[in-house]
């Protein structure tokens, strides 16, 4: 099954870019200038890679998390490792077009040198800073970021200007994926770096042909003299071959001759993932069904009112515009009642007529609004007519049929949401696959867990119990809660595709939004 979606690649960072930009983002090698360097560097390129039947996301996502919060599986790790202009990117590139896992994080060394002091930098200029020697590289800082990833945590890695040869203010956040490969000269140069690597790959081609490559790149893309890439391949980057690049070949699980023309060697790396790679699967908490509701679900009271309401919506004899009005009349009271489970501190104002009332005011930071696109953005409105300036992020999660997986395509967070309360919103949860990821990706970005609030229309027993058992701290709050669901994941007796029904659209079957079966 290949992806129709191409246009909805995933992200690099939390921009308030729309959606029909993300291909043309960069993945994670910073763009490619001018600079006297002698480390490969593959073009920058969108983070996709399109083959003739699928379409491969580059710049990854969060893995399937459990129950428990977390991951099944850690994500399967390939080093790639080879001289200066070997092959490394080309070999890589080969391997995810064969592996056909749609989830791919690429990882470059060249994001990891250290930053250059003033004295360095003239060095540099001059053409004769080594950054072929292991002590260019930051290797504290790359173990760190590869240890996280391989858990599926989402990591910034940074953006490297080699004009100015320092790192840019903005990070690239990246999230994890179904296998990592990191590629660098020196990606077996250090111990702690190949404890994380589950299989070492030595790309090895001949130095003759390395060198006319770099002879090549260097005069048609950065328009240096032959005499300076000579001088240059001699004093450093021949040197550091021989002395930290060529020995660990030893370390090495494949050596890969002649690069990415050797398509045996491909061939048996990727059959050796492949036997690595468990399929995911999304086991949910089925065990506590008939369970006692956790302590953390308010449901609304169900007043004649409420009642009401959810007979109209719930009918499918109900037109849109009336399914509409009474779905954000009930929504409207599900965010007045979710406002009152927010910490309150006692305050005394002066009345017109001088006397002193004695009240509550909301204690702590800002609120702050996340809608689980699309369906939950339906609720947007009324959060924003309860509560003045508030602010609003999305997530796009959609659930791939053939799969079974949650899949995360798009992210916008405002800033500094570390400490604001966050009111997490989607129209109804049945399985809580998407609300599981949804409250991860918070948790990644620091938000405290006992500051988020799901809220949702109408929830399923399983989707609740799921959610509190994975995150006991999350305040789970709903106008009613259903008893099953269904092998489609919609809720019984539930009220039909919550989406399609406001936005009058039909949803094809291959691919699911949520947990609804929503398509856009």
């Amino acid at each position: 099954g290949g992806f129709k979606r191409s246009h909805l690649g995933p992200f690099g960072d939390d921009s308030l870019d729309g959606l029909s930009n993300r291909v043309h983002r960069c993945p994670l090698t910073p763009s490619l200038s001018p600079r006297k360097r002698t480390t490969s560097q593959s073009k920058t390129e969108p983070p996709l890679l399109r083959t003739n039947k699928r379409t491969i996301y580059t710049a990854g996502r969060p893995p399937w998390y459990n129950v428990t919060g977390t991951t099944f599986k850690e994500a399967f790790v390939i080093g790639l490792c080879g001289g200066s202009a070997s092959g490394k990117t080309t070999v890589a590139n080969k391997i995810i077009e064969a592996l056909d896992v749609p989830w791919v994080v690429l990882l470059s060394m060249d994001s990891f040198y250290k930053v250059l002091n003033k004295e360095e930098q003239e060095l540099a200029a001059k053409n004769e800073y080594n950054f072929d020697h292991p002590d260019a590289f930051d290797f504290e800082l790359l173990v760190t970021v590869l240890r996280k990833l391989k858990k599926g945590k989402s990591i910034k890695v940074p953006v490297y200007d080699f004009t100015s040869h320092c790192r840019r203010k903005e990070w690239k956040t990246v999230y994890g994926a179904n296998v990592v490969i990191f590629e660098g000269i020196l990606a077996f140069a250090n111990k702690e770096l190949l404890k994380l690597l589950d299989m070492k790959v030595f790309v090895d081609t001949d130095s003759d042909i390395r060198l006319i490559r770099r002879l090549k790149r260097d005069i048609s893309q950065r328009g240096r003299d032959i005499s300076g890439i000579i001088k240059q391949y001699n004093k450093f980057v021949k040197p550091a071959f021989e002395q930290y690049i060529e020995p660990t070949v030893q370390v090495a699980d494949i050596v890969v001759p002649r690069g990415g023309e050797n398509f045996v060697a491909l061939d048996l790396i990727v059959q050796h993932v492949h036997s690595q790679l468990e399929k995911v699967q999304s086991a949910l908490a089925s065990a506590h069904q008939g369970q006692p509701l956790p302590k953390t679900l308010s449901v609304m009271e169900s007043t004649p009112q409420v009642r009401g309401m959810h007979t109209i919506i719930r009918n499918k004899e109900t037109n849109r515009d009336e399914f509409i009005f009474y779905s954000k009349r009930l929504m409207r009271l599900l965010i007045e009642h979710a406002l009152s489970f927010l910490p309150l501190k006692p305050v005394s104002v002066e009345t017109p007529q001088g006397g002193v009332y004695e009240g509550k005011r909301l204690s702590g930071n800002r609120i702050t609004g996340v809608s689980i696109l699309r369906a939950g953005e339906t609720m947007e409105q009324a959060l924003m007519a309860v509560c003045k300036d508030i602010r609003l992020g999305k997530i796009l999660i959609q659930t791939n049929h053939d799969t079974g997986e949650p899949e995360l395509h798009y992210l916008r967070l405002p800033k500094d949401i570390s400490e604001d309360y966050v009111i997490l919103m989607d129209s109804t949860v049945s399985t809580g696959a998407a609300a599981l990821m949804a409250v991860r990706v918070l948790l990644d970005h620091d938000v405290a867990e006992d500051k988020i609030f799901l809220l949702s229309l109408l929830m399923a027993e399983m989707g609740v119990h799921s959610v509190a058992y994975a995150f006991p701290k999350v305040r789970i709050i709903t106008t009613a809660v259903d008893k099953e669901v269904n092998d489609q994941f919609h809720i019984i007796p539930g009220i039909g595709n919550f989406g399609d029904r406001y936005f009058g659209t039909d949803a094809p079957s291959d691919w699911c939004e949520s947990d609804e079966g929503m398509d856009f």
